[in-house]
């Protein structure tokens, strides 16, 4: 009898102790499932918004280079040896802000393709990497097109007497709009990559 009650004892013990242990075992797997989903539509989310801010830094860029690139007046005067015009192509600075701005859209455009994979796969971390490596790229390049021009384009409303640049800009009009149209919607694109690198590192981060 004594070893009979010792092996329903022990028995018992034992059943009571499976019982114990097995909401411990169950509780993690329960609590990771909501987590991770969590986790991916927070990251969707980002994404969606990434996506729509390429649309936007894409059309500021773009303008830009339209903008710049497609500046040209020409004043109605003109002697027998001389023609009065302006053009983009005629300042190097220019010229580098319109190859600037052209390489960012380029780069922009081929970019949603992996911004549209991070919105199917919210949890991937290689497109998100690649994203944010050359987004930091762009924002570099805009920003030296972007800041280069703006100076010029206050030489030519204010002048400087001091280096003899001379203040175009009441002359030629038309000219001077354009090119600071142009730098405007630069520096608009400039803000707009600096959002998406802080979007991507949001992203990685979470």
């Amino acid at each position: 009898m004594k070893s009979g009650q010792a092996a329903e004892v022990e028995l018992g013990e034992t059943s009571r102790e499976a019982k114990g242990k097995t909401p411990i075992m169950q509780a993690p797997l329960l609590g990771g499932t909501p987590t991770g989903k969590a986790a991916g539509g927070v990251k969707r989310g980002i994404s969606i918004i990434d996506f729509i801010v390429r649309l936007c830094a894409i059309a500021a860029a773009l303008g830009a280079v339209i903008a710049m690139g497609t500046t040209q007046e020409t004043l109605p005067f003109f002697t027998q040896f001389f023609q009065f015009q302006a053009s983009y192509n005629d300042l190097p600075t220019f010229t580098f802000f319109v190859i600037a701005n052209a390489v960012t859209s380029a780069y922009l455009i081929l970019s949603l393709p992996f911004s549209i994979v991070t919105i199917v796969r919210p949890l991937a971390t290689a497109p998100r990497l690649l994203l944010i490596t050359f987004d930091t790229v762009a924002l570099a390049l805009t920003t030296a097109g972007a800041s280069s021009s703006a100076a010029i384009v206050y030489l030519a409303h204010k002048g400087n007497s001091n280096a003899n640049w001379l203040a175009i800009c009441q002359q030629f009009n038309n000219f001077c709009q354009r090119v600071s149209g142009a730098v405007v919607a630069s520096f608009i694109a400039v803000v707009l990559l600096m959002f998406l690198v802080v979007l991507s590192s949001i992203a990685l981060k979470n």
